[in-house]
């Protein structure tokens, strides 16, 4: 090696062994910290320091965003209401007696449930004018009510997953009123109408059926009824207690002791009736129980006495007359006094 050569070398091994010299190093950059990763003021730790040349920094990595977990389990609960809520098919029978078989036709079925509407009613869930009834209805509690005619019975349902089926039994049986007058003297039927009632004290009965025409056959349920006939619009009226057996038809017929009665005023026996009468009927003790206009009026009244008054103009004639139970008869008033 020339003397020139082996100088340079020597001057280089020279600087590298000086004191207080530091030889440039390239560290890693630090990643900047996310804003909300780190409080305002606070210091940093020792990890996150930046790098010296007494000791060269280790590479920061940005931690990883949190990611809210993900339950990709079925909601067991929630599934198993969805389930619960699901209609179920209901199939509703009636029979009108225990060894009877269902009814054919004429039934109306009303199913609530058990909370009430905003009237205070139980909630209407289903209805059915079929004597069979097929409906849906979710699992639950129920009240059932099934008419036939007049008859009628209600009882609690239990809808369970799966078919469900309720029979009914009514026990009902059928009424069929009509009536005649004492002697078995038949009465036109447009002068008849019938009201039953239930049985008990006068004051305790409830209206089961109104206006009853004669030879209507009325479904009703089994048990004592109070039946009122009336013949005629006033005081012909007739009441009985009467039975109705499960399955079995009561047919009755009601006795009046009455008749039905016409007016005229004559100026002679067996005259022409004078026209444009004011007529009226009172009984003896006085009660006005009748009145009407015209030539020819006609009434029903019971078995009794009474006063008939007719006024033509000013004047008034009258005749006391008495009603005996019958065919019924014509009561003439004469202008004339013999």
């Amino acid at each position: 090696m020339k003397t020139s050569q082996f100088l340079k070398v020597l001057a280089c091994l020279c600087l590298l062994a000086a004191p207080g010299l530091a030889i440039a190093q390239t560290a890693p950059v630090p990643l900047p910290r996310p804003a909300d990763r780190m409080p305002e003021g606070s210091a940093p730790t020792a990890a996150e320091a930046p790098a010296t040349a007494d000791a060269p920094a280790e590479p920061i990595v940005a931690p990883a965003p949190e990611i809210a977990p993900v339950d990709t389990a079925p909601d067991a609960v929630t599934a198993a209401e969805a389930i619960a809520q699901d209609p179920q098919p209901v199939t509703l029978t009636a029979q009108i007696t225990e060894d009877s078989g269902p009814i054919a036709e004429g039934v109306v079925w009303r199913v609530f449930e058990t909370r009430t509407d905003a009237t205070g009613e139980l909630a209407l869930a289903a209805k059915s004018d079929e004597a069979t009834a097929n409906i849906e209805l979710p699992p639950g509690q129920y009240v059932v009510h099934v008419a036939y005619g007049r008859a009628q019975a209600t009882d609690t349902l239990e809808v369970q997953e799966g078919a469900n089926t309720k029979t009914m039994v009514i026990d009902a049986g059928a009424m069929r009123l009509n009536a005649a007058v004492s002697g078995d003297v038949s009465i036109p039927i447009n002068l008849l109408r019938f009201d039953i009632f239930s049985s008990g004290a006068e004051n305790e009965r409830t209206l089961v059926a109104q206006n009853m025409s004669a030879n209507d056959i009325v479904t009703l349920n089994a048990g004592t009824y109070h039946v009122v006939s009336y013949f005629g619009d006033v005081n012909a009226i007739v009441r009985a207690d009467l039975r109705v057996e499960p399955g079995q038809l009561t047919d009755a017929t009601l006795y009046h002791r009455a008749a039905q009665m016409s007016f005229k005023l004559v100026s002679e026996a067996g005259g022409e009736a004078i026209a444009d009468v004011e007529w009226t009927v009172k009984t003896a003790s006085g009660e006005t129980i009748f009145t009407n206009i015209g030539a020819f009026p006609a009434t029903v009244l019971a078995e009794g006495d009474y006063l008939v008054l007719a006024k033509q103009g000013e004047t008034v004639f009258s005749r006391e007359f008495e009603v005996t139970p019958g065919a019924g008869s014509e009561v003439e008033v004469l202008t004339t006094v013999y």
